[in-house]
């Protein structure tokens, strides 16, 4: 069964699984990951393109670094 953007109200598939860290204020995007997991978020590539972090914090797109690499 496919996975659904986890932003409200936003019925897409998931495309991106969103991770962080608050201790080193780090967000992480990666591809869909193979199972949902409760401390990372899924959402369409629309959400994942379009996301902001608070002031601060880092925002690693892991998903150009592996296209590089492919």
């Amino acid at each position: 069964m496919a996975r659904s953007c986890a932003r409200p109200t936003c019925f897409d598939s998931a495309a991106t699984t969103l991770s962080y860290d608050y201790g080193s204020g780090t967000v992480w995007i990666d591809h869909l990951s193979v199972e949902g997991h409760p401390m990372t978020h899924d959402l369409c590539l629309g959400h994942a393109d379009r996301l902001v972090v608070p002031q601060g914090w880092l925002l690693e797109d892991r998903r150009a670094a592996l296209r590089r690499i492919a």
